[in-house]
Formats: C-alpha cells, structure tokens, sequence
C-alpha cells in the first residue's frame, strides 16, 4: 500500500503544497492564498480556508480521495507554528505531523537538506542556519515595524521616504517620487502616504511596489541603487551572524538566498559580494523552494532516505520563491 507525504509552505503571499508517494515521485502540487495570521476569528477562518484549498488542489492533482491519511506532513507556517498547529492538526490528517516555520522549510528547500544558511527576503526577512550538528540559528524577521530590513515593505517604506523627502525639499533628486505617483495615481506623496496608511493598501500590496525600486536603479537612479545595496548589507549582515553561530572559523558555509527581492541583479549581486568577501562562505543559487523544503523534512521526519524526490524540478513553477511579491 502507498503511503503519501506532504510539503506544505504557509506564507505571507499564498500557500503552496507538494504531495508525494514513498519512492519519491510528486504526485500532486496545489496553490491558495495566504495562511500566515490566525489571531482573530476572521483570520482563523481564512488560515483554514487556505489550507484546506491548497491541500484538495493538491490531492485533486494527485488523483487521490480528499480525505487521505498521510505517512508524514510537514507545514512550515510564516509567523511561527505555535498558534497555527492546533489548526493544522483539524486540517492535514497525517501519521506524524511537523508544523514548524516558513524559514525552516526555505532552508531546507534552498540546500536540499544540507547544512547551511538561507537568506529569505520576501514580503519580509530573515537568515536562518543549521550545521552538521542540526544546529539552528536565526538572525532578523522580527516583523514589519521593528525589523524585516531588506524586505520588499521595507524596500517600498525606503523608497517612500526619499520621495517624500525629495518632494519636500529636504532630500536629493530621485525619480522614484515620479514612478511611485504613476503606478498608484496619485497626486503627491503626501496623498500616497495617506493611502498606505488604509486598510485598502494591505501590506502585501505595498510591498508589490518593491519592482518600482529595481526598475528606477536600473535607470541610473543613484537612490533607489543606494536602498538596494542597503538591503543588501542587511542581509548579508544577518547572514554573517547566523554563520558565526554555527560554523567555525576557516570552515567554509554553504549560503544560498530565496524570495521574490533577489530577483533584483543589483541586490542580490551586491549581497553576495558582501557576503563572500570574508571569505567563509560561497552563495549558491536555491536548489529547490520551501514547499519541495518541507516535502524533505516530511522524509526526513519519517526516517525515509528518498533523498531528492523524482519529479520536483516538474513541480518546481508552483513551488517558487517564499513570499514573492510581483515583479521582483
């Protein structure tokens, strides 16, 4: 008789699940909306309503019966597991069941189980490592108001206040101001400002602006090239301290990156200038996403050895980059 493992990815932007049987094979891949906020009814509602969607779009692609028992699942849930996996555990019927972080499972994706240390920068940002001991340590995504830098809201936060600052007469020249006007329509950057502040610019939708920043850098704009390469040392800064964590000095680290902000040639080219200049540590682009991540820990967890599962690089376009807002 089969059994069925599954990968889930819970994150700020959608919800992505891999299903898979034990000799390896993706069998299923599904998609729904975000599932990161359960503190309020309404939110529990909608964690649920993402969850169940993306596990049946999954099944339904596998052929199997919506309610099948799974040998081992693993969710890893943005904002951390320990209000989500009560919900999870009505939801996912599994043998063994992990609900841990989104930053776990993109690790695990991005290395394909290796030890190393993953820069995440999506919506917001964190590095988080693991050494050959199973060590982990994690520096940054502590939130939007007191951390994130290097994130897309941050990057759309940074650019907003150099056009303000250009508008009001205080800052230097930057046509960022003219593109963020054009893409909202409004008047000026004081009515902008006014606008994020409501409800009907939620934080994944600004943090969508963050390809305005790439598009005006590559413009020749020296701003928005200095936010980049600001971001950048953010994140190569929390990188390095996860590192120093848990690999000795002279050993060298595997450090791969993942989130829709390293689309951005700029950025991600100065991150890892910064990052390797120290010289104990190499970038590697992600090998796999943090659903196809959370498939491996699934194995892992089991005491499978199915090392890569057979057909994720089929999957892989459902499986993208946590947390990526459009454009970058």
């Amino acid at each position: 008789m089969t059994q069925w493992y599954l990968g889930m990815d819970g994150g700020q932007s959608s919800t992505k699940a891999l299903i898979a049987d034990d000799h390896g094979h993706v069998r299923g891949a599904g998609e729904a909306g975000p599932c990161n906020h359960v503190a309020t009814e309404l939110s529990q509602t909608r964690f649920r309503e993402a969850v169940q969607s993306c596990l049946q779009s999954a099944l339904q692609v596998a052929g199997l019966p919506s309610n099948t028992n799974f040998h081992a699942a693993c969710l890893g849930m943005s904002g951390g597991p320990a209000d989500k996996e009560a919900l999870a555990r009505e939801i996912v019927p599994a043998e063994k069941l992990l609900v841990t972080t989104d930053a776990h499972v993109a690790l695990t994706g991005a290395t394909a189980g290796k030890p190393g240390v993953v820069a995440i920068s999506g919506t917001g940002s964190i590095a988080y490592g693991r050494n050959a001991a199973g060590k982990l340590a994690r520096a940054g995504g502590w939130g939007y108001v007191f951390g994130d830098e290097g994130g897309a809201f941050d990057l759309v936060r940074q650019a907003v206040r150099a056009a303000l600052r250009n508008e009001e007469g205080w800052g230097p020249k930057t046509h960022l101001r003219t593109m963020l006007l054009d893409a909202t329509g409004a008047t000026s950057m004081n009515e902008l400002l006014h606008r994020f502040y409501t409800p009907e610019y939620p934080r994944r939708r600004i943090a969508a602006y963050a390809e305005l920043v790439d598009g005006c850098a590559l413009k020749g704009d020296a701003v928005a090239q200095d936010i980049l390469k600001d971001s950048a040392h953010h994140l190569a800064t929390c990188v390095a301290a996860v590192r120093r964590q848990l690999f000795l000095r002279g050993e060298t680290a595997r450090v791969s990156f993942i989130g829709g902000v390293f689309r951005s040639d700029i950025l991600r080219e100065h991150f890892q200038l910064l990052v390797e200049l120290e010289g104990d540590a190499q970038v590697f682009s992600p090998t796999y996403g943090p659903a196809a991540g959370a498939l491996l820990e699934a194995y892992r967890m089991a005491g499978e050895q199915a090392g890569t599962p057979a057909g994720i690089h089929n999957v892989i376009h459902v499986d993208t980059l946590i947390d990526s807002p459009p454009g970058i």
